[in-house]
């Protein structure tokens, strides 16, 4: 009770006065609506280029082995992020976005700390396989790609992670 109302009641008040002081007050209750963008954020419909936007990649030295094979799963994820807007729209994306970072929708202020992409790479003294399908760790807003050679494997590996992974109250 404290935190939510007894806390900012006072800032709160100080800012109604600040409006009455300034006529504006009784404008926005006439026509609350005609404000409601100014003062209340409303999430707006996720894009295949929203979602790229927020993302950033982080590749292996230019010259490298390694980025070579890392600059074909970006054209991937670039391919897989158009294919689900157009299949299914902005619900799947809200899906990979959940699946990266824990949240169906961009905030209003942004994400702390920047979602990024990362790669899982095969380690030289590593004998296991690589990994097939994505991780994500959004404690940190991380989203690791596995090294595929096609694209058709990339998005049922996706997929399926997607399609498998409960979490944050989602189905």
């Amino acid at each position: 009770m404290f935190q939510i109302i007894h806390r900012v009641q006072g800032p709160f008040q100080r800012f109604c006065e600040g409006l009455k002081t300034l006529g504006v007050l009784e404008k926005i209750q006439r026509h609350p609506d005609s404000f409601r963008p100014l003062l209340c954020h409303e999430p707006s419909t996720l894009t295949a280029d929203q979602m790229d936007d927020v993302f950033s990649i982080w590749l292996s030295p230019e010259g490298s082995n390694k980025r070579a094979a890392e600059e074909i799963v970006v054209t991937f994820w670039r391919d897989y992020l158009q294919d689900a807007e157009e299949e299914e729209g902005p619900s799947k994306l809200q899906k990979i976005l959940a699946f990266a970072t824990g949240a169906s929708v961009l905030p209003p202020i942004g994400f702390s700390p920047t979602p990024s992409i990362q790669f899982i790479q095969k380690e030289d003294d590593d004998f296991s396989s690589t990994p097939m399908f994505p991780v994500a760790n959004t404690c940190v807003n991380c989203l690791k790609l596995p090294l595929h050679v096609s694209y058709r494997l990339f998005k049922e590996k996706f997929d399926f992670a997607i399609g498998n992974s409960y979490g944050f109250g989602r189905p």
